[in-house]
């Protein structure tokens, strides 16, 4: 999962601009069959406790060109007991999608390099996150839905009920 930002500069004093601290963050959540939340990556726990998923580090300010933060995950490790995997987005500082420039987040298979989802989230509504696609087990691989939601919470914490309705 890639996600790239750009804090767009807020109008100050005499229409003057500023720049304004915007810090999204991306996470990764793994479920077991049941629904239950197994594990978490995001920017306070970078890795999964079984190694499998890997956060390359928090981006606070989202400056610098392409992907600002990266989950990596290896399919292949990804314990037995694991069947869903959600990928969700959220402004840790609370500004909307309307307030973000250049705002994005993809999933790609490493091992072709193609894209396989991507979601243009600048300018997307008033909302501060968004559940954006769920990797599951399906026989012996797995299966990527789209998922796009819509959600509110400053932290994956808050958007696990909104994430529930997906699972």
């Amino acid at each position: 999962m890639g996600l790239g930002w750009d804090a767009a500069p807020r109008k100050g004093l005499f229409g003057r601009s500023r720049p304004q601290s915007i810090d999204l963050d991306a996470s990764c959540l793994l479920f077991d069959a049941a629904g239950n939340l197994v594990d978490s990556v995001w920017f306070r726990q970078l890795r999964s406790r079984d190694g499998s998923v890997l956060h390359t580090g928090d981006n606070l300010t989202g400056e610098g060109e392409g992907d600002d933060e990266v989950i990596n995950v290896d399919l292949t490790a990804v314990p037995a007991n694991i069947t869903q995997l959600v990928f969700t987005v959220n402004s840790f500082t609370g500004q909307d999608f309307s307030q973000i420039q250049n705002a994005f987040c993809r999933l790609v298979d490493e091992t072709t390099g193609q894209e396989i989802a991507r979601y243009e989230l600048s300018g997307s509504g008033r909302h501060n996150a968004q559940i954006m696609a769920k990797v599951s087990r399906d026989g012996g691989g797995w299966a990527m839905t789209a998922i796009g939601a819509a959600a509110t919470g400053r932290t994956f914490q808050h958007l696990l009920p909104a994430v529930a309705a997906h699972l």
